[in-house]
């Protein structure tokens, strides 16, 4: 046996099976290396992270791979807004009237009889809306005044900066028709949003007479009005 090995077709033999298994070692190593670059394992050549690796371990989700270009997602964004675009027309423009941004009076009037005249001025400096009509409440009052359905306007009173708007309530009827009649010493008048009876802002409590005002069951009141003689039409 170690004659034969010792011979020059041995040796040659065995050259050759060595440079066999060598070439098959390296192979494999390149195999092992590109399957390390693209299986998702994160390391590239030279055992460093990649990128992707790096931010899967930074976000606390799994890494990514570099395969598959064609799944990755748009960088486009669906909706583009470009910085600086103007915002939408009659966005920003205007906002609801409340006790925040306007001046809010009460006064009695001699006629109609049993009247008063609520007054909202816009002291804001935008344009504001007065949707729907005043809710009104006298100090711990349990029941809501109702608006009256033919004094609805055909579109919502706006008021720029300054402007005025108008409400009339009928305090008691002029028959004597009316029950429960009581003295207000305190009233609230609340503002409606851009549904009926939602939240439209600060309420308002403008000051009443010193004797107070007299109200029955018979109490309603207007739809806002533009003027004051549209809100003590009725």
């Amino acid at each position: 046996m170690h004659a034969f090995h010792g011979t020059p077709l041995a040796r040659t033999s065995r050259a050759h099976t060595l440079r066999r298994l060598a070439g098959g070692a390296v192979a494999s190593l390149v195999v092992l290396s590109l399957t390390a670059c693209q299986d998702g394992t994160g390391f590239k050549d030279g055992g460093e992270p990649s990128a992707s690796a790096s931010a899967g371990v930074a976000t606390g989700g799994p890494a990514t791979t570099s395969a598959a270009p064609s799944t990755a997602p748009s960088t486009a964004p669906a909706t583009p807004t470009p910085k600086g675009s103007p915002a939408p027309s009659g966005a920003g423009e205007r906002v609801l009237c409340n006790g925040a941004n306007t001046r809010v009076t009460v006064q009695p009037v001699p006629r109609p009889l049993n009247h008063m005249l609520i007054t909202v001025k816009n002291t804001g400096s935008k344009t504001c809306d007065l949707t729907y009509h005043p809710v009104l409440r006298f100090d711990e009052m349990q029941w809501v005044p109702a608006a009256r359905p033919e004094t609805r306007p055909q579109a919502v009173v706006s008021l720029a900066p300054g402007e005025s708007g108008y409400a009339g309530v009928l305090l008691s009827a002029a028959d004597g028709s009316g029950e429960g009649a009581t003295t207000g010493r305190r009233l609230t008048v609340a503002f409606q949003g851009r549904t009926p009876l939602s939240d439209g802002g600060a309420s308002a409590t403008p000051d009443l007479p010193a004797a107070g005002v007299s109200y029955d069951s018979s109490l309603t009141v207007t739809y806002w009005q533009r003027g004051s003689e549209d809100a003590l039409a009725s």
